[in-house]
Parts: structure tokens; C-alpha cells; sequence
């Protein structure tokens, strides 16, 4: 029996995970023991790299052998080993049994096939349906996840998609043969608080309904406490605590867990009045995507990404971008920094770079720096942390010794929480959220005068979250750095920001200082944002 008195679906003891052997060896997780009643949902907490994800990807046996194993432990399914199963074994289990929700979902999707294909192969897999039927079966999954005009995405790639856009696909692959187990890391990290919403009530319906239990593995404890039957808190690999939901909320017995739940992103008391000086400035921003007739075919229509935006960032400020997945608001980072075709007038300092060339804008590509919503996606896999950070030293300051860009770097990961014993480690040895702090500390290397943050926190676990936030500000303050702040965790965009714009489908809803847009939105759809980040009545 588990420990909720629930029959166990999921019975895991002893387990340790580790990497390497003999001198280099890692243990990950060590000892762990962990129940899933059916029915019952489960959430597995803790700070960035405290072994959360390699405990669910223990479960279904996706690490990588021999590379990673396991000294100890059992994980039993329904009474059935699956440390050690054969591959017919694990091919009934996997995405039929139990289905996995992944952290990235662009690494998780494959960049060749359609949205539909990727669908579709599981359907056909374990559920022997094809043609129209799985057509169908699949238009539904993507309308229960919220993907807007679902018969016109059968046919995208996943590049094609927003981040928010790309987890409602993950989610909708891992829910298509209703599995009795649904494994979830961080299911909505990358979806704005409305869709964010949605999907926590559609997993309840589903699991009411099918009798799913769910392994939770998140860092948002808002999540775990609207979702969570019981809760592990796990630190550096162990379970330090775990009870039943509302106790570790009101009375967490460890230290760690009660740091975990202290921590959250102070608000921002000091705004600079006025500007100092204009950093980047855009007017008439247009991002528009044609729609083809057939392969051959004129342009029937237009996806307006950004449909005539205009933004302003000054030394020592922070702009704050939201709205809901889709909205433009990514688009709009990229085209500001000339990374995509727009129309419009684009000023960076005295250069008017909407005109710029390539090479026009290579000379001041070191002043205007941008961190990715995905880390994964966006560190090379082949090359080291320190060959990564310094890259652009390499590129922009020509004239600096190795040991200066030695020096460079390993102060650039100290002020992410970072220290120099990682810099010939490689992405795929890193977490989630350890991923995401390499990648702002490539970013500030440069020390540039603009940095477009793209979710530079949605990877992150709270108390993380709160430092980065801290870490932003300091710079900022030091250096008057200028932020384009995109996310849709208004807490931190409150925390950060001087200024908000709240877009909606390619366009600005609302514009104005960031308390009164929070405190007193004017407009329905950003009092909509507001109530379900905040979870309070905003306005009248």
C-alpha cells in the first residue's frame, strides 16, 4: 500500500541514480523512496538539479545507459520491475501505461515531422488508428489543449510554433491513448497563467474521469498546492520531506522546505522616473506571416505576429512584455534585435539598424544580447560551458588574452550562482534551470547596453528565480543595462519591471507603468491576466 492508503500504482524504494564510475561518478539520487496511489496525484519538489527529473525518467527508463545507472532500488508498476525490464516490456509501458509530459519540448518534438505525424504515431502505435479516425482523435486532443484553430496546425513543424505552443502539443502526445499514469515535468512551465489554468483542469478531469494518477514534478508551488494529494520535497538527490499537501503548506517540518516556500521574487520598490536615455526604440512594428495556397498557390492570407507595435527602452529600465502564448510577443523580441524580417523603424542608440545589413549589424550585435526561453535549444551540445560563455568574447573582443576570457567567464557564472568547477562539463550533464543560468551568464559576458529576455525564468525553481531576479536588478543598476522582459509569470514581471505591454494576437491591449497596470488594469482581457496570476480580484 502507499503511503496515501491508495492501492500503489507506482512503488519506488532504495533508489539511486548515478553518472559516471569509478572517480568521475555523480550520485544524482540517492535512496529515494517514493509511492503513486492510483487515482492519486503526487508532487515531486525541490530546487533546480535536486534530482526531480532524473527520478521520473528512472521510472520509464529513459536514461542514458550505461552511462547512467542505478546502485541501488526497485521501481514497480502495477507489481511489475521496470529497473532492468526488456525492451518488449517497456515498449507496452511507454506511452500506452504511462505517458511523460517532457520539461523541453523542443527537444522533445522532432523538427522533421508535422505536428499531426508526431500525433499520429502514437495513436497508431498502441491504439491502431489511422486515417481519418486518428485525424479526428487528434483535432480533439489539440482543441482539449487550447491550440487555437487546430486544423490549420496539423500541417506545422515545431519551429513554427510558440514555446507555449509546443508544450500544449507535448501535452496533448502524452494524453492520446489516456494513460492509467501520467508523468508530468513542469507540464506548464512554458503556457501563460490563463492556458496555464486550462490545462491544470483539464489533468483533474482526466484523471476523474479516467482514474489517472500523476506524478507532478514542478517548482511552482501554486501548482502543487491546487493540485497535489501529497507532496516529496527533495534537495541535492534525497527526500528531506514529504506529507500530505496542506501540512507541508502550513507546517513544513524541514528547513529546506520552508525555504522553498519563503522564497518568491521581491517587488520592485525603486523606478527611475522618466528615461535616462533611449536604448532601443521601435515604431510601427510588422511581423506578418503569408498563408500559400498549395505548394504553387498565391497568398491567401496573413498570421500577423506583430501588427504595428510600438516600444521604447531606456538605460536602467526594464519593459515587461505579456499576453498569452502566440500573442506575438517572442516575435517581437526577435524583430527589435533584427534576428527576423519586419517592417517598421528600428532605432538602437544613434543607429537607425532597420535598414542594417548583416554585417552593418555584426559590429553591434555585442551591445544587444538576447537569453532564450528554451536553454536546451539554444546551447550547442558539442561545445564545453566555458567554450560556450566565451564564445562571444572570442567573436567581439579579439583583443583579450585567454586568461582574461578565462577570468571573464568564470566571473560571469559566479554572479548566476555558478562556480568554476563545471566549465568543461557539457549541456546535457546540466538541469533544467542550471541550463537556463549558463545561458544568462553568455549573455552577460558581454556586458551589453540591451538584453531581450525571453522566459529567462521559466526553468527556474522559486528561490532560484528570486535570486536571478535579484542578480538582474544588480546588474541592471550597475551597468543601467536595458530589458525587454518577455514572460508570462506576472509575478516576475511585476518584480522586474518598470513598464508592462500586454499584448493579445499580434497587438497591444494595454501599455502603462507597471503597478498601475497590475493594481488597475483598464482592459478586460489584462484584468482577465491579472485575477489568474495573482489569484484576486483586480479592479472594479
Amino acid at each position: 500500500m502507499s503511503a496515501s492508503n491508495l492501492p500503489a500504482l507506482l512503488d519506488i524504494n532504495d533508489l539511486s541514480v548515478s553518472f559516471g564510475r569509478g572517480g568521475a561518478e555523480v550520485r544524482a539520487v540517492k535512496n529515494l523512496t517514493l509511492s503513486v496511489g492510483k487515482g492519486e496525484t503526487v508532487a515531486l519538489v525541490g530546487g533546480s538539479g535536486s534530482g526531480k527529473s532524473v527520478t521520473a525518467l528512472s521510472v520509464i527508463q529513459l536514461l542514458p545507459y550505461p552511462f547512467a545507472h542505478h546502485p541501488s532500488g526497485s521501481i514497480l508498476y502495477n507489481g511489475e520491475q521496470l529497473l532492468g525490464a526488456g525492451p518488449s516490456v517497456l515498449r507496452a509501458v511507454r506511452g500506452n501505461e504511462i505517458s511523460m509530459i517532457f520539461q523541453e519540448p523542443m527537444t522533445s518534438l522532432n523538427p522533421l515531422h508535422t505536428i499531426e505525424k508526431q500525433i499520429a504515431e502514437s495513436l497508431k502505435l498502441h491504439k491502431g488508428l489511422s486515417g481519418g479516425a486518428a485525424k479526428d482523435r487528434i483535432l480533439e486532443l489539440l482543441d482539449l489543449v487550447g491550440i487555437r484553430n487546430a486544423a490549420q496546425r496539423l500541417t506545422a513543424y515545431p519551429h513554427e510554433l510558440s514555446g507555449g505552443q509546443r508544450q500544449r502539443v507535448m501535452i496533448a502526445m502524452a494524453l492520446a491513448n489516456e494513460p492509467e499514469m501520467l508523468i508530468a515535468d513542469e507540464p506548464t512551465t512554458a503556457l501563460d497563467v490563463t492556458i496555464q489554468a486550462q490545462i491544470l483542469e483539464l489533468l483533474n478531469e482526466l484523471k476523474q474521469r479516467l482514474g489517472m494518477s500523476l506524478l507532478l514534478i514542478t517548482h511552482d508551488l501554486g501548482v502543487v498546492r491546487r493540485m497535489a494529494d501529497r507532496v516529496y520535497v527533495m534537495e541535492l538527490g534525497e527526500v528531506v520531506e514529504q506529507a500530505p499537501t496542506e501540512q507541508i503548506f502550513t507546517s513544513p517540518q524541514h528547513r529546506y522546505t520552508q525555504h522553498l516556500l519563503q522564497a518568491e521574487p521581491s517587488p520592485k520598490t525603486e523606478r527611475p522616473e522618466g528615461s535616462t536615455h533611449e536604448v532601443i526604440v521601435g515604431k510601427d512594428i510588422k511581423v506578418w506571416y503569408p498563408i500559400k495556397k498549395g505548394f504553387f498557390g498565391g497568398v491567401s492570407s496573413y498570421v500577423k505576429a506583430c501588427d504595428g507595435i510600438d516600444v521604447k527602452v531606456c538605460a536602467g529600465r526594464t519593459v515587461g512584455v505579456v499576453g498569452e502564448s502566440g500573442s506575438g510577443k517572442t516575435t517581437l523580441g526577435l524583430a527589435l534585435l533584427r534576428l527576423i524580417k519586419s517592417e517598421g523603424e528600428i532605432t538602437f542608440r544613434e543607429h537607425l539598424i532597420s535598414s542594417y545589413n548583416t554585417s552593418q549589424m555584426r559590429d553591434l550585435r555585442e551591445r544587444m544580447q538576447i537569453v532564450f526561453q528554451d536553454p536546451f535549444g539554444s546551447l550547442s551540445p558539442r561545445m564545453s560551458i566555458l567554450q560556450i560563455v566565451e564564445e562571444g568574447l572570442k567573436v567581439h573582443q579579439t583583443n583579450l588574452t585567454e586568461d582574461e576570457r578565462l577570468n571573464a567567464v568564470v566571473v560571469a557564472l559566479q554572479e548566476v550562482g555558478l562556480d568554476d568547477s563545471i566549465l568543461h562539463r557539457f549541456p546535457h550533464e546540466f538541469s533544467g534551470g542550471q541550463r537556463q543560468r549558463i545561458a544568462i551568464a553568455r549573455a552577460l559576458v558581454l556586458k551589453p547596453e540591451l538584453i531581450v529576455l525571453d522566459e529567462p525564468t521559466s526553468a527556474l525553481d522559486m528561490s532560484v528565480q528570486a535570486q536571478i531576479v535579484d542578480l538582474l536588478r544588480e546588474l541592471q543598476q550597475r551597468y543601467q543595462l536595458a530589458y525587454l522582459f518577455i514572460s508570462h509569470d506576472l509575478k516576475v514581471v511585476r518584480a522586474l519591471s518598470d513598464e508592462i505591454i500586454v499584448m493579445k494576437a499580434g497587438k497591444v491591449v494595454e501599455h502603462g507603468e507597471a503597478e498601475q497596470i497590475v493594481s488597475q488594469p483598464q482592459q478586460e482581457y489584462t484584468r482577465k491576466l491579472m485575477s489568474a496570476a495573482f489569484d484576486l480580484h483586480v479592479g472594479d
